[in-house]
């Protein structure tokens, strides 16, 4: 770990040289600028555990010679103080050294679908939507739905949301996979317990200028909205359908009442998600010699179970339960996200190399 501090500190010291004599490119000036204040942190925090470090080796010093009582206490007193204080600091400084995602900060787009179980599984899609939107609420985020199928019953065949909040990709990007219920449906006479599933994705929203989709690789359609049930919600054809030849991606929206909003929103779908496959082939090429902890995000992947006769949560990729389903159906899934979080940047960390013994 300290190898990698000298480094980091001889490129921040190597940037702040070339800031001086950058000139009138402004454009280099700028980033060099980002560089140096993302590496800003990870110095400061080096400058304060080598001083710590060195303020240790004295004290310890001190004890070694020193025959004198009262300053064998105050050596042994420093000591007492630095040791936790040098621990805090070496696990800041390997969470610092950890690879951020740099989608981390983006909003997010949700598409939660019904999976298997019929009518339950759309109406258990339904409880996640707002399970979500709880969560998005206890952090202040703006949520606002971009295309849904409802049923008649108060459930979603589907149903795509967006979720606008500082770090919103960094919280929700571990739900992706398949989430599975286990209770007796309100429509079962005989009280038995059925299964279900559905379907979460979380895509990282993409600048148009991230993701750029030439005309020719689309065709749009475009049709009047209908509601629950088929009946006509617009005279006029507003609703837009946009068909991703490369891919063979189909993504409709409907929701809106202008033919442009619904292109716009569906446009900014469909570019999610090809950045999403671009991401996850990356991934892949990084990752081929090992997995993930917290698994691949794929959405093949059964990650979570919610079984509401035993009243639990469970969480399969870290094999944690909370035993208070209503209030996690509420929102209060932070338990799972932070652990998930904890578990995925110690991964990171290690394949970094940054959690090796060299200090």
């Amino acid at each position: 770990m300290l190898d990698k501090l000298q480094g980091i500190e001889q490129r921040y010291k190597q940037l702040g040289n070339e800031f001086l004599e950058v000139g009138s490119d402004y454009q280099r000036a700028a980033e060099i600028n980002k560089e140096r204040v993302d590496l800003e942190p990870i110095v400061v925090k080096a400058r304060e555990y080598r001083q710590a470090m060195k303020s240790l080796e004295e004290a310890r010093a001190i004890l070694e010679v020193e025959n004198e009582a009262e300053l064998k206490s105050m050596a042994e007193a420093e000591i007492a103080d630095l040791t936790p204080k040098i621990e805090v600091l070496e696990k800041e400084i390997k969470a610092l050294l950890v690879p951020k995602d740099p989608r981390d900060d983006k909003n997010v787009i949700v598409e939660v679908r019904a999976g298997t179980g019929g009518d339950e599984a759309a109406l258990f899609a339904a409880d996640l939507f707002r399970m979500y939107s709880r969560y998005a609420e206890e952090k202040r985020w703006k949520s606002e739905i971009l295309s849904e199928n409802a049923i008649g019953i108060g459930g979603y065949k589907e149903i795509i949301f967006e979720l606008k909040g500082k770090g919103a990709y960094s919280k929700l990007k571990y739900e992706s996979g398949v989430h599975r219920v286990q209770r007796v449906p309100a429509t079962e006479a005989q009280g038995r317990i059925h299964t279900s599933t559905a379907t979460v994705v979380v895509l990282a929203e993409v600048d148009d200028v991230e993701v750029d989709i030439p005309d020719s690789d689309i065709e749009i359609e475009v049709y009047r909205s209908s509601g629950a049930g088929g009946q006509n919600v617009q005279k006029n054809s507003t609703a837009v359908r946009i068909y991703h030849k490369p891919t063979g991606m189909i993504v409709t929206c409907q929701d809106e009442r202008s033919q442009l909003q619904n292109k716009l929103r569906a446009l900014s779908i469909l570019r999610a998600r090809l950045y999403e496959i671009e991401e996850q082939k990356r991934r892949a090429e990084l990752e081929a010699d090992r997995r993930s902890q917290v698994g691949s995000g794929e959405r093949s992947e059964k990650i979570r179970t919610y079984n509401y006769p035993q009243n639990r949560v469970t969480d399969h990729r870290i094999g944690v339960s909370n035993y208070n389903l209503p209030a996690v159906m509420d929102g209060a899934i932070d338990q799972f996200i932070e652990e998930l979080s904890t578990r995925d940047e110690a991964d990171r960390l290690a394949a970094t190399g940054a959690d090796d013994d060299d200090e």
